[in-house]
């Protein structure tokens, strides 16, 4: 019951917050080093950085732009993207969708680029009107091989002005 209790107080807090998901807002998104933690076939666990940004074309919908790196031994990979958001109401929950542009920079000087389809779930936790903590799951799907697909974690603030 107290479990219960502590999410419908979370929920009320978020309705109260009066999110800002309308037309118009822009949003600025960083992942910060060290808390983007994922897993693939290829890579086994990492760690990552990245920012993405953007506007609310629509209430409740995000038109964003991705860049991101991840450092591993013996892989870095740099991604490029371009995708979007559905805020549902104002509860702070969220469905993202994109496409990605990655560069596999190999040990030994080898380079491959790939192309992903991502999937993202998320919750935007209003700590003041304008800034969120956005923990959120996610999936990338590779294009070229299936070892190259992602399943990860990411804790990352949202700017919303």
């Amino acid at each position: 019951m107290k479990k219960f209790l502590m999410i419908i107080a979370f929920l009320f807090a978020a309705l109260a917050a009066k999110a800002q998901f309308e037309k118009g807002t822009w949003l600025l998104n960083p992942s910060v080093t060290g808390l983007d933690l994922s897993y693939s076939s290829a890579e086994k666990t990492q760690f990552g950085f990245q920012v993405q940004g953007g506007a609310f074309l629509e209430d409740n919908i995000a038109l964003l732009v991705h860049i991101g790196a991840d450092w591993t031994d013996p892989i870095d990979v740099y991604s490029l993207g371009v995708g979007g958001r559905y805020y549902f109401d104002r509860t702070g929950v969220y469905m993202g969708a994109g496409l990605k542009m990655k560069k596999w920079d190999l040990k030994g000087g080898v380079e491959e680029d790939d192309y992903a389809f991502g999937v993202e779930a998320g919750y935007a936790y209003f700590l003041s009107k304008t800034v969120t903590i956005e923990p959120a799951v996610y999936y990338d799907m590779s294009f070229k091989d299936g070892d190259y697909s992602k399943i990860g974690l990411k804790i990352g603030f949202g700017f919303y002005f």
